[in-house]
């Protein structure tokens, strides 16, 4: 099969069979920031009426990354030839753009597929039953949050260090690298950090107040 010339690095990455992309780059951001406006929408409005400003932003943030999580790279682990697909479907569209930015993911790297595979199978459907515990007030929330921060940080941590330790050379320029490498993962590192402080504070005031709660001696 001849193989079709492709934008990614290396230049003798083997992708045969690839099919450009068809949608321009402001065309898949437009989707893409457009229904996650939609989404965010919805719980603020709906879910969030009893909750403070905090938690209803907490909410939609898992929300958001949730079906992120499980939509996304939920389609990137299950179609392992993305780079085929010449019906112009958006969510091929979507990983053929950001394969400018790593090309791992075009390639189908090892590391990139456990990483992102763990994200859509555990910490997507984690995150969307944090929009839940949260609307609720279920005991569980801070630790459940906690963990899947964690999980997000770790996930992060493994992804950019692999690509550090295999040369760092996997974005098509500097545009790419800084735009989709950097800047949309980044988001993933500061905000799990932020509420894993805060969750991390939450749960240690409550384990002190537990154990600085005065007995009730039995009256007999």
């Amino acid at each position: 099969m001849e193989e079709s010339t492709h934008p990614y690095i290396p230049r003798d990455l083997k992708l045969p069979g690839y099919v450009p992309v068809s949608m321009s780059m402001s065309s898949i951001l437009t989707i893409y920031l457009s229904a996650s406006l939609f989404v965010v929408s919805v719980v603020w409005f709906l879910f969030g009426r009893k909750n403070t400003k905090l938690d209803k932003l907490l909410m939609c943030w898992w929300a958001f990354t949730g079906l992120t999580h499980m939509i996304l790279e939920g389609y990137f682990v299950f179609s392992p030839e993305f780079y085929k697909n010449n019906t112009s479907c958006y969510l091929a569209e979507v990983w053929k753009e950001y394969s400018k930015g790593d090309s791992r993911y075009a390639g189908r790297d090892s590391a990139v597929i456990a990483v992102e595979g763990i994200t859509a199978v555990i910490e997507g459907p984690a995150s969307l039953l944090a929009v839940y515990a949260i609307a609720k007030g279920k005991s569980y929330s801070y630790v459940l949050q906690l963990a899947i921060s964690l999980g997000q940080l770790y996930g992060c941590l493994v992804y950019f260090i692999t690509a550090f330790l295999e040369g760092d050379n996997f974005a098509t320029n500097a545009f790419y690298y800084y735009s989709y490498y950097i800047g949309a993962n980044g988001w993933w590192v500061l905000i799990p950090l932020l509420i894993s402080f805060r969750c991390w504070k939450k749960i240690c005031a409550a384990a002190n107040n537990v154990e600085t709660k005065p007995t009730k001696k039995k009256i007999r």
